[in-house]
């Protein structure tokens, strides 16, 4: 029986890199994997979805459909999560050709 790697079956199931299916594959990951660790801050701080939207100054449904990765949130409100939750943040800007 052959093995494959991740990259092979995302290839082969979603698209290559650098298409246009496989981008917006790529970017949902990254917003479920902010959502997860914005739950997990949130939670260490013991903080309630409610408290901390109201540190933000959104509802608790918004911060709950952050978190779910349920919404599209804007920039300036997740910049505005990690600020209340006191967690720096760090992103990785590559130039492409």
């Amino acid at each position: 029986m052959k093995t494959y790697s991740l990259d092979e079956v995302t290839d082969k199931f979603v698209g290559t890199k650098g298409t246009q299916n496989r981008d917006a594959f790529e970017n949902e990951l990254k917003l479920e994997l902010i959502g997860q660790k914005i739950k997990q801050i949130r939670k260490n701080r013991n903080l309630t979805q409610e408290e901390l939207g109201q540190l933000v100054g959104v509802k608790k449904a918004q911060i709950s459909k952050i978190e779910n990765s349920l919404t599209d949130a804007r920039f300036e409100t997740i910049l505005k999560v990690f600020k209340a939750l006191n967690a720096k943040i760090n992103f990785n800007i590559e130039l492409l050709n």
